[in-house]
């Protein structure tokens, strides 16, 4: 994750004299390209970072700056905790707790509140934090994993070349190189079981560096219109916003939607029960009067 990386980078450069951009995507398992564009963005923060060409050279802290708790504001402290007690929530490791020992400022006058609170696991901590810690084992060391991924295709047998953890639209994915598919994929970690580090290591490849665009993969190309019932508004707003629907000359609330799972959409509709009808498109009602038959037909 980039803001690990970055911490790490300036824990690195005040620690070594100097070291080398190349050094630098090594420990980090990332391009140069990639340290270049860091180093820039620690510039940008405050911090001077000046380089030194030819034999001899590479990148270090200008010299009589000295990093310390005081170049950080409060809140700026509290928003980094904040976010690495986050990051804790699907950690087994004491890495982090110990990155927030060293920034936790000792004056008193300034506590560090726990004002947010970020859970990234839920319920699912014990086993996303151990797939977690196995994948970037893996993106760690290039090896290879082999895990069974549930999907409404059913259960197949997987391996990937793992090379980024995201947490994207309330979930975490594993980005990386599909050898089934031959191709690059994303897959769901609360969906995926039985994962295996394997012996075999595996050559970067280039089009995994710089930052994979994963809106890709979800692209809004459906639309469906929804006529709802008041007393689920609440539910709407929740999940779309109170700008999300408008309010019929029969009283009636007429909601828009872009949808991306057809599977996903209709099995929300059905959980709405009667509360919904769908106006449009008409291959979508004649999939819900289907399944509500074979509900219907399974109590009989």
């Amino acid at each position: 994750m980039k803001i690990d990386r970055l911490l790490g980078i300036i824990i690195l450069l005040h620690k070594k004299e100097k070291i080398t951009a190349p050094e630098l995507a090594k420990r980090f398992e990332v391009s140069k390209r990639t340290i270049l564009r860091d180093i820039e963005d620690i510039c940008k923060a405050g911090i001077p970072i000046v380089t030194y060409q030819g034999g001899g050279g590479g990148i270090s802290v200008a010299e009589g700056y000295k990093l310390d708790k005081s170049v950080l504001s409060i809140d700026e402290l509290r928003s980094i905790i904040t976010g690495l007690k986050g990051l804790s929530s699907v950690s087994e490791t004491a890495i982090i707790e110990g990155l927030i020992t060293k920034l936790s400022p000792n004056n008193q006058k300034f506590p560090i509140k726990d004002n947010i609170k970020i859970d990234l696991a839920s319920h699912y901590k014990s086993s996303l934090a151990e797939k977690i810690s196995i994948f970037e084992n893996a993106i760690y060391n290039k090896r290879l994993v082999s895990f069974d991924y549930y999907s409404n295709k059913g259960n197949h047998k997987r391996i990937l070349e793992p090379y980024c953890i995201t947490f994207k639209w309330s979930s975490w994915y594993i980005y990386g190189f599909c050898k089934e598919k031959n191709d690059f994929r994303l897959f769901k970690l609360n969906r995926l079981w039985k994962l295996s580090i394997l012996e075999e290591v595996f050559e970067s490849r280039a089009l995994h560096y710089g930052e994979p665009d994963f809106s890709s993969y979800f692209d809004n190309t459906n639309k469906i219109t929804l006529l709802f019932d008041k007393s689920i508004e609440y539910l709407i707003v929740e999940e779309y916003g109170p700008d999300s629907y408008d309010i019929t000359e029969n009283g009636e609330f007429r909601l828009v939607l872009d949808y991306i799972n057809r599977d996903y959409i209709i099995r929300w509709i059905l959980g709405l029960g009667e509360k919904v009808k769908v106006l449009e498109p008409e291959d979508i009602i004649q999939e819900i009067l289907n399944t509500t038959k074979k509900m219907s037909d399974n109590y009989k």
